[in-house]
C-alpha cells in the first residue's frame, strides 16, 4: 500500500455548530465510541480527502487505518483533535477553510439525525412522516431559504466522466450561472463538480456574491466520492432514499449529464415519481444533455427508458445535444413555469410539498443478495412501480461497485443475481454492457471492470 502523509491537528467549528447548548456538547462527547463515532470518522476521512481520485471507499478507509478523532469540550462549544489525518487537507499547518466547514457540517448532520432517531420523533410509517423528516434535516442544515424565488438547478451525472464531457458540464454550469441560477449536485467530482465550477465563474462575472453550490450526499456515497472544494453548503442525509428525496424537494429543475449506474438510478427514481398519476400536471423541467461524443450514451439511455417504461416516460424529459446555452434557456424557462405553478397553488418556493412520492421510493433498500434477487423486474405492475424496482437494481450495482459494504458483500458471496422478464432484462443487459464498454462503471485507466452482477431471464 502507498504511504500517505499524515498530520495531527486541532480544529474548532466555523460555518456550523458555532454555538451549542450544554446538552448538545454532552451529546457530541458521547459519540466518541460506537456506531455514531465510526460513521463520523468515515465521513470525516472522506472530507479530508477532498480532491482524491479514488472512488473506492474500502481503499480510502484502509489507507488511513490510524486516523482518529477526539472530541473535547470547551466553553460553549467543542474542539476536534485529529490524529493521523490526511496532510493534504492542511496548508502550513492550517486546515483549508472549505474543508473545515464541511467537517463540521458532517458532524452537525450526523448528530442531528441520531438525536431525532433517539427521541423517536420520526414517523417512518407514513409517506408524509418521511417527507417531514427530510424537511427537518434540510431546515436544520439551513438549506431552506423562505421567500427566495426558485432558481436551484440539480445536476446529476457520473463522477468518472471523460475530459470532454467534464468540460461540457462546466460550460453548461457557466450558462446557468449567467442566468442567475444556483447549482445543487451530489458534491463529489466529475459532473458533481463541473457545473459548480462553471457557475462560480459566471456568478463572479455577474457580481453575484450569493451564489449557492449545494452538495447533498449520504454516508455510503461520501466515503467513495469525497466532496469537491467548491461546495459551500454540504448536507449529509442518512441514506440514499432521503438524499434522492432531498434533491427533488429542493430542486426546481434537473439536468442529467452522462454517467453510469448511479445516473441511471437517479433518472429512474425521478421518472418513477413523475409517472405517478398524482404528478401528471406538476411542472418539473428535466433535461438530458451532453457533448456530441455522448450522443450514443444519451440514445442508449433513451432507448432503455422506452423499452422498459414506455413512451409516456420519454415525454417527461428533453434531450439537448451539444448546446449549453439552449440547455440553460430551457431550464430557466421551465423554472418560470414552476414559479407560476407554486404561486397559483400557494406552495413553498423552497420545498416541493406538492410532489407526490410513493412510499416505495422512500424506504431504504438494503442491497443484499436476497433483496437483489427478489426484485420484481416484470411488466405485471404499474409503470411507476417497475421504475422503483429498476431503481433498486441500479442502486445495488452502485453499492457493489464503490461502497465499502457492497464491495465486501461481493467479495464474500460473489455477484448479485438479477432475474426478470426477457423484455426487461435484455434492454438492461444492453445498457449495462454499454456502460462497461464506455468505461462508465469505473474510473478510466483502472483495471478491467469485473461485473458485480449477473442477469438471468
Amino acid at each position: 500500500m502507498v504511504s500517505r502523509k499524515t498530520t495531527h491537528a486541532s480544529v474548532s467549528p466555523k460555518g456550523s455548530l458555532e454555538t451549542l447548548s450544554q446538552r448538545e456538547v454532552q451529546q457530541l462527547r458521547e459519540t466518541g465510541s460506537g456506531s455514531v463515532y465510526a460513521l463520523f470518522r468515515q465521513c470525516a476521512l472522506a472530507i479530508l480527502n477532498t480532491g482524491s481520485h479514488s472512488d473506492n471507499a474500502k481503499t480510502i478507509l484502509e489507507a488511513y487505518p490510524d486516523f482518529e478523532i477526539r472530541i473535547h469540550q470547551q466553553d460553549r462549544g467543542i474542539r476536534l483533535e485529529l490524529l493521523n489525518a490526511p496532510a493534504d487537507a492542511f496548508v502550513d499547518g492550517e486546515m483549508i477553510a472549505s474543508t473545515r466547514e464541511m467537517l463540521f457540517s458532517a458532524l452537525r448532520d450526523i448528530v442531528y439525525t441520531e438525536s431525532e432517531l433517539a427521541h423517536q420523533r420520526v414517523d417512518f410509517s407514513s409517506s408524509q412522516g418521511i417527507t417531514d423528516y427530510v424537511f427537518h434535516l434540510l431546515r436544520n442544515a439551513r438549506t431552506l431559504r423562505p421567500g427566495v424565488e426558485p432558481k436551484m438547478v440539480v445536476c446529476w451525472g457520473g463522477h468518472s466522466i471523460g475530459h470532454e464531457e467534464y468540460k461540457y458540464t462546466k460550460t453548461v454550469g457557466h450558462e446557468l450561472g449567467l442566468r442567475g441560477l444556483d447549482i445543487c449536485t451530489g458534491c463529489g467530482p466529475g459532473v458533481m463538480k463541473g457545473p459548480m465550477k462553471g457557475a462560480t465563474i459566471a456568478h463572479a462575472k455577474q457580481r453575484n456574491v450569493g451564489g449557492r453550490y449545494l452538495g447533498l450526499t449520504e454516508p455510503g456515497i461520501i466515503a467513495a466520492e469525497a466532496p469537491n472544494p467548491i461546495v459551500n453548503e454540504l448536507v449529509i442525509l442518512p441514506d440514499i432514499e432521503k438524499r434522492l428525496e432531498a434533491f427533488v424537494r429542493v430542486g426546481h429543475g434537473i439536468i442529467i449529464f452522462p454517467g453510469g449506474a448511479g445516473t441511471a438510478e437517479e433518472l429512474l427514481y425521478l421518472l418513477g415519481i413523475l409517472m405517478h398519476p398524482d404528478n401528471r400536471d406538476l411542472p418539473f423541467p428535466l433535461i438530458l444533455t451532453g457533448p456530441r461524443s455522448a450522443s450514443a450514451y444519451l440514445q442508449q439511455l433513451h432507448d432503455f427508458i422506452g423499452a422498459t417504461l414506455g413512451s409516456d416516460a420519454q415525454q417527461r424529459y428533453q434531450i439537448i445535444l451539444h448546446d449549453p446555452a439552449q440547455v440553460a434557456r430551457e431550464m430557466a424557462q421551465g423554472i418560470k413555469a414552476v414559479t407560476q405553478f407554486r404561486r397559483e397553488r400557494n406552495d413553498a418556493f423552497h420545498f416541493n410539498w406538492l410532489l407526490k412520492i410513493d412510499e416505495q421510493f422512500q424506504h431504504p433498500f438494503e442491497p443484499t443478495h436476497d433483496n437483489m434477487a427478489n426484485l420484481k423486474l416484470t411488466r405485471e405492475q404499474p409503470v411507476h412501480e417497475l421504475a422503483a424496482h429498476l431503481r433498486r437494481a441500479f442502486s445495488g450495482i452502485v453499492s457493489g461497485n464503490v461502497k465499502d459494504q457492497g464491495i465486501r458483500r461481493i467479495e464474500q458471496h460473489g455477484p448479485y443475481r438479477l432475474a426478470g422478464d426477457k423484455a426487461i432484462m435484455q434492454p438492461l443487459d444492453r445498457l449495462l454492457q454499454a456502460f462497461v464498454e464506455q468505461h462508465r462503471m469505473k474510473l478510466p485507466g483502472n483495471t478491467a471492470y469485473v461485473p458485480c452482477y449477473q442477469l438471468v431471464d
